[in-house]
């Protein structure tokens, strides 16, 4: 079995790759700047840029609302000449700071973890459609999409004409086209495989007439331009500019995919749509519609690519950059014109690319808060693919084929994840061992057969190359290598499901859920439900609040532990080493002659107001190994994810408490606190420095409500405060009206000429709900320069604990949700044999309506699980071993719990002839009595 990629690696690479690569891409590209008289000289050189450590740690910039970032500095030459002498000056100058990305994949932005989306936009290419008009008659068309995403169509009427049109403008012929771009008629008719199409245009009424006319007419209908303009080399070189350089970019990408398509050689640095790239559309057009060529399935993935992190930073990178060009150009024409020395440092400052990045993590789709409720969710929204977005869909106008699931997703994009509502099926989740190639494709891992050698080779295999070999698809062998083979096994070939001889497989696949994303592999018995239900699970189980006493799922699948692993939620020895102290709030670790010491969370708050909490699990004295657990996190408990509790369940009616999706609870579930939670609420209040004063001298109020300020009047540490107390003293005054006066105060404003001011409370009080304990107050001070604006803000952190009551929402692994209706005492509750109450009380006829039968095998299993003291980790579709296996795998369970406890009830085989059921639909006799 092959190891489980990290599941932020895919985060991670990109943005290695931007620091590589599009760093030194975007670089290259600036260009040398000289004025007009040819004084100055300004470059920068691309070999020689360095990126500094930040001044400051991840937790210290949550904490202060900073941003983790880092300065660029790049070296710089300034070559200033005169009439006398010529100086050189080279200077490292800092250009901006980046944002650097954490270990959780993810970027702090004035001290909030945002995240940036992948993006699944049209690979640039050329693409070949059919489409019935309005008569009823096809036709065919070839799109040309650039590498923004523009496109150009060539399409063939009935009399087997070719037309082009720009962005679905009106058509020209593409004999214009090919005449713009520099082609003369007998270079046309050369170069085609049909040059008596191309005589038909000539044959028209209309014929093309010189380069110039062609051009003429290009621009006149690209333009848009009204009247007749005049050719002129300027008019020339600004179509070339204009369209055929900077909307008609293929970029590498589309280069490739052009190439591919057409079968040419032009070289891959060549990005730009070339005659030759259009004749040779042309011609494959035409034998589309003679039906000699195929059409293109453009929800095919491999006619997509994958916009990463890299390509959204290198891309706002770009973007900085030629800001700075225009700043270091104006610099130049004022230093010229007000005769002042410039220097490389003067010419330019940070604050272009700084500010560049700074707008686009707040405000661009693809970048989004981080959702932090519980560790599952922190994985998964790194890992999120989404069709919206710039130069993407709408959620408006996508239509059915595009949210549907395609073949081409298997292995790459999970069926099952997506979100609910009008952006189902635009917003997906990555398979668990997809990654992005280098061409920004998906690619999935299979295990290459070879003639029955005993090791297996894995590969990754681009969308579209895996169509071309015999794919052995749930056979025992992905996972464990040493069953007998099957002598036929179900397989896919083109799309196609068939079932064929083992020997003629050529790939099998390396996992058993490696077609799933992380949310739906943490699904157990996941094949015995609808996938509606498993959807509704997949994105419940981000909604998982942690609780104060988490516990390890008795019935799991496996993947538990490699989500908290790669949460970030635990803390993990960097190295080996001896623990010399151990503390609520920091380990020291002693190790190759240095001492490290390891921070620990502390009743941090989410972006969600879930507790972060993080506790020690190990002693002074003991010697750790690299990579040890040291401390377990929110929702974790043994290095495994925790998201609920294992409590005893029935599915019974309960005089109409639970009808419908209504749940009936026991007293226990309140009073030991196994589903209470801590909640950290924050508050804050906006200080403006001279006019407003923070006091605990506040007129006109209870002092009752002023009990917990300080003589700084801020609320103090620890201190119990209910609804309605004043967190933060604040007055600020105010002009009283002239009507208003007392009579003392006109007195005063009649002989001394002042003016009567006065104070109005504006306190920070504590809304209704919020009661709780006061755990941190921060004072942050504003980043804002003009100090005419200067601010300061006061944060108070409330932590509240939060017991299980009726109106909340519980659900289950298996879309099984229902809200809270009534709490019962533990007498009043159904109870088993033994006497033992029941905690939750279900209704059944939930489960056969909804086909999520899968929670009948959890609950089944685990309950033979609590009597044994056993955890189970299920693969899905473990039927693929033997018929029924996941019902005898519990039935096995549940028959030795009977065997080993005192109370056989729980599975009688002596009630068998009582409990013999022929279910007329399925055919499925079942022989034991649960």
């Amino acid at each position: 079995m092959s190891t489980i990629p990290g599941f932020n690696q895919i985060q991670f690479e990109g943005f290695c790759r931007f620091i590589d690569q599009g760093l030194t891409e975007e670089l290259s590209k600036f260009p040398k700047i000289e004025d007009t008289n040819q004084e100055i000289d300004f470059e920068l050189f691309l070999e020689r840029y360095q990126l500094v450590e930040p001044s400051i740690k991840e937790r210290d910039a949550v904490y202060e609302s900073l941003t983790y970032s880092s300065e660029l500095y790049v070296s710089a030459r300034l070559i200033w000449k005169n009439d006398r002498r010529r100086y050189i000056q080279e200077q490292t100058i800092l250009i901006g700071k980046i944002p650097l990305m954490t270990s959780l994949g993810a970027f702090i932005v004035n001290g909030i973890y945002r995240i940036v989306i992948n993006q699944i936009l049209q690979s640039p290419g050329i693409y070949y459609q059919s489409e019935l008009n309005d008569n009823g008659i096809s036709v065919y068309t070839g799109t040309i999409i650039s590498d923004w995403g523009g496109r150009l169509e060539l399409e063939i009427d009935r009399k087997t004409r070719i037309w082009v049109r720009v962005s679905r403008q009106q058509k020209l012929s593409i004999l214009v086209l090919l005449s713009a771009m520099g082609l003369n008629i007998r270079e046309i008719l050369e170069n085609v495989c049909y040059p008596e199409l191309f005589l038909s245009f000539l044959n028209d009424k209309k014929q093309i007439g010189s380069k110039e006319n062609a051009i003429l007419e290009f621009y006149q209908q690209f333009a848009c331009v009204e009247g007749d303009p005049v050719f002129s080399e300027s008019l020339s070189k600004d179509l070339q500019k204009k369209f055929f350089q900077q909307r008609c970019e293929l970029g590498g990408i589309g280069r490739r995919n052009m190439n591919r398509r057409l079968n040419l050689d032009i070289p891959q640095n060549n990005t730009f749509l070339l005659p030759r790239d259009i004749l040779a559309a042309a011609d494959r057009l035409i034998r589309i519609k003679f039906g000699m060529g195929t059409l293109d399935d453009m929800n095919h993935l491999q006619n997509k690519r994958i916009r990463s992190v890299a390509d959204l930073l290198q891309e706002q990178f770009g973007l900085a950059l030629v800001r700075l060009e225009n700043m270091a150009r104006g610099n130049i024409y004022a230093a010229l014109k007000h005769n002042w020395t410039p220097t490389p440092q003067n010419l330019v400052n940070s604050t272009p690319l700084t500010d560049t990045y700074k707008v686009f993590f707040r405000l661009h789709p693809l970048s989004q808060v981080l959702d932090r409720t519980n560790p599952l969710t922190q994985i998964v929204h790194g890992r999120k693919l989404s069709y919206l977005g710039p130069g993407g869909l709408t959620a408006r106008t996508a239509t059915f084929p595009i949210r549907d699931i395609h073949p081409s997703h298997y292995g790459r994009i999970c069926p099952i994840d997506t979100s609910e509502g009008i952006n189902v099926g635009l917003i997906g989740s990555l398979a668990i061992h997809a990654r992005i190639g280098r061409w920004g494709s998906l690619e999935s891992p299979f295990y290459k057969i070879s003639e029955r050698s005993k090791g297996a080779r894995m590969l990754y295999l681009s969308p579209g190359r895996d169509e071309y070999y015999m794919v052995a698809a749930g056979n025992s062998l992905a996972l464990n290598q040493g069953i007998q083979e099957e002598q036929v096994v179900p397989a896919r070939y083109r799309q196609e499901f068939l079932t064929i001889a083992w020997e003629q497989v050529h790939l099998r696949s390396i996992f058993s859920f490696q077609y799933f994303s992380i949310g739906a592999s943490l699904i157990p018995f996941i094949e015995h439900n609808d996938a509606n239900r498993a959807l509704m699970s997949s994105n419940m189980q981000r909604q998982a609040v942690p609780l104060s006493q988490s516990e390890k799922c008795i019935v799991g699948t496996g993947l538990e532990g490699q989500a908290a692993l790669d949460s970030g939620a635990l803390a993990i020895a960097e190295h080996e080493g001896e623990i010399i102290y151990t503390d609520t709030d920091k380990i020291l670790l002693s190790g190759n002659g240095d001492t490290l010491r390891i921070p620990l969370v502390m009743y941090q708050r989410s972006n969600k107001n879930t507790c972060m909490h993080q506790k020690p699990q190990v002693q002074r004295g003991k010697c750790i190994k690299k990579g040890q657990i040291l401390a377990y996190g929110a929702a974790t408990v043994g290095g495994e994810l925790a998201l609920g509790k294992n409590v005893l369940v029935a599915y019974m009616p309960w005089e109409g408490y639970n009808f419908e999706d209504a749940v009936l609870i026991s007293e226990r579930l309140v009073y030991e606190d196994i589903y209470t939670s801590f909640h950290i609420r924050k508050y804050e209040i906006q200080i403006n420095q001279g006019s407003e004063r923070v006091t605990n001298e506040i007129p006109h109020l209870e002092v009752h409500l002023l009990r917990n300020l300080d003589k700084n009047g801020i609320v103090m540490l620890g201190s119990w405060v209910e609804t309605g107390d004043i967190l933060v003293g604040k007055l600020t005054p105010q002009m009283v009206k002239e009507s208003s006066y007392a009579p003392e105060d006109r007195l005063l404003r009649t002989i001394l000429g002042m003016r009567v001011y006065t104070s109005k409370e504006t306190c920070l009080k504590l809304p209704i709900g919020g009661r709780g304990r006061v755990i941190d107050v921060r004072w942050v001070q504003s980043s804002k320069t003009d100090e005419t604006e200067k601010t300061e803000s006061i944060r108070v952190y409330i932590l509240q604990k939060r017991e299980i009551k009726v109106g909340d929402k519980v659900a289950g692994r298996h879309g099984n949700k229902g809200i809270i209706s009534k709490i019962l005492p533990r007498q009043d509750m159904p109870y088993l044999q033994d006497g033992r109450p029941v905690d939750m009380v279900f209704n059944p006829l939930g489960v056969p309506s909804r086909m999520n039968v899968g929670q009948i095998f959890e609950s089944s299993l685990g309950l033979a699980g609590g009597l044994l003291d056993r955890h189970y980790r299920i693969a899905p579709f473990d039927e693929r071993y033997e018929q029924e296996a996941s019902r005898k795998l519990v039935f096995s369970e549940l028959y030795e719990a009977s065997k080993q406890t005192v109370n056989p009830g729980y599975l009688n085989p002596s009630l068998q002839e009582k409990a013999e059921y022929l279910m007329e639909e399925q055919g499925i006799l079942l022989n034991n009595l649960l």
